[in-house]
């Protein structure tokens, strides 16, 4: 029969036949005696019995050999004894290893049943090995016992350090968030064996990033861990975070990897004038529409949170001018609303206010988010022409009036503060024949030739007022 056995003082021995015998982990493994079991004392077999179905119940099977990975010696690394009851320890009885890996990473001496490896083991490659036993007659050939299956388990040794495979890490957190804020989780992991030892147990810590965040040993998860973290004082962040294995210890082994968190925009900042009085000017000729000039309220947030609406809330020119927001610089546009001029008034005096229109309600208490200025328009004069008053005059003339007869008084007058001078004269391409004249200070409007109903009825004339400067 064979019989079978765990490692003991470096030893592995297996045998499997018609009865099987096998012995227990923890102190049962002190009856391993080269392949066979040490005779049993008077009383101790109920003994044994009863440790036997104790340590059955544990999780261990009894047909295996553990090795340690990635042996570095010159010599093949030892696994463990192949044994069967029917060999004398003569030669007569050979053994044969077959299945997974072997004689290519398994060899066994077929005499002394001694199994070796003869190739670097990984169990990160590679975490077991399933193989065949069978003990023939080296004479006859013929099978001395029933081939038999067992498993070599590569036992697993601390030569993996955690890798965090998603890093670097990208992550944001809104600006004067609570300590404790969740910010990223981060993974690490490790190739060894998870239910071995402590060799894939990783531990987090934070190598940089301190005092304004944190990390959780075992999650992973960091948080926030100042308050009132403000962005506009500091935007981004560098933060290294360490995984080590063996729960931490001392000589376990360490990865990092880096997260750049960038702190979000939040409304904490109301908008501002950076001046309280703007002084402008505008020509009482400007159109209606036309922009007169531009206010602008700072305000430190970005985005939707540093919009602005301007509008007008005092003064008086609220009839006169408009403002609008341009969306794409956040400034305040004055326009003209009604023509101008500047012998009716001079100047206007207008309250423009800038707020956000976005509002956080738990940052209310650093407002008010809304903020006014003054601004002053001067309406420019400009050199205007004479203006007739009337613009057209209707005069029936009869046929036989005398020349030199004043017909019309044409008036016209500057508009402008300065009323200068007015010189008229005819447009000679309205009165092609030369039937009127026009005096060139008065404005009187007289025949020059003798008129004619019946040859020409009706005269459209176009007189002409030319301002002297």
């Amino acid at each position: 029969m064979w019989t079978s056995g765990r490692m003991s003082n470096a030893k592995n021995l297996l045998g499997l036949g018609v009865s099987l015998y096998f012995w227990g982990l923890m102190d049962l493994t002190t009856t391993v005696l080269s392949g066979s079991a040490r005779p049993l004392a008077e009383g101790q077999e109920d003994n044994l019995s009863d440790k036997l179905h104790q340590r059955m119940k544990r999780s261990w099977v009894w047909n295996q050999f553990f090795v340690l990975e990635e042996y570095t010696g010159t010599d093949p690394l030892y696994v463990g004894k192949l044994h069967s009851d029917m060999d004398r320890g003569d030669g007569s009885i050979k053994y044969i290893l077959s299945g997974e890996g072997a004689g290519i990473v398994f060899t066994i001496d077929d005499t002394t049943g001694d199994i070796h490896a003869i190739q670097r083991l990984d169990r990160e490659e590679r975490s077991q090995y399933t193989l065949r036993a069978q003990a023939l007659d080296r004479r006859t050939g013929r099978p001395m016992e029933p081939e038999s299956e067992f498993i070599i388990k590569i036992q697993d040794i601390n030569d993996n350090e955690p890798k965090f495979l998603d890093g670097p890490y990208v992550a944001s957190v809104p600006e004067m968030s609570p300590v404790g804020t969740s910010v990223i989780q981060v993974t690490a992991t490790d190739a060894d064996d998870p239910t071995y030892g402590n060799s894939a147990r990783v531990v987090y810590s934070i190598l940089q990033g301190q005092p304004y965040f944190s990390v959780d040993s075992r999650t992973g998860l960091i948080r926030t861990a100042l308050m009132n973290m403000d962005r506009e004082a500091k935007e981004y962040y560098e933060v290294i975070i360490q995984a080590k294995d063996m729960g931490g210890q001392l000589g376990g082994l360490a990865g990092t990897t880096t997260v750049n968190i960038t702190l979000s925009d939040v409304n904490d900042n109301p908008p501002r004038f950076p001046q309280k009085h703007y002084q402008m000017s505008v020509l009482e000729s400007a159109p209606v529409s036309s922009t007169v000039g531009r206010v602008v309220a700072k305000d430190l947030d970005e985005g939707i949170n540093a919009e602005m609406k301007y509008s007008l809330v005092d003064g008086d020119g609220l009839d006169v001018f408009d403002i609008n927001t341009d969306p794409n610089y956040q400034v305040g546009i004055i326009t003209v609303r009604k023509p101008l001029s500047f012998e009716s008034k001079k100047s206007y005096t207008l309250k423009v206010e800038g707020a956000n229109p976005h509002l956080e309600m738990r940052f209310l208490n650093l407002g008010p988010f809304r903020d006014t200025t003054t601004v002053h328009i001067s309406v420019e004069d400009v050199d205007e022409p004479p203006v007739f008053e009337p613009s057209f005059y209707f005069v029936e003339v009869p046929e036989d009036v005398e020349i030199g007869t004043t017909i019309q008084i044409i008036s016209a007058k500057d508009p402008d503060v300065t009323n200068n001078s007015i010189r008229y004269s005819i447009d000679r391409s309205s009165d092609p024949g030369r039937f009127f004249y026009v005096d060139i200070t008065s404005g009187a409007l007289m025949t020059a030739r003798p008129l004619d109903r019946e040859d020409v009825s009706w005269h459209n004339i176009t007189v002409l007022a030319v301002e002297l400067s």
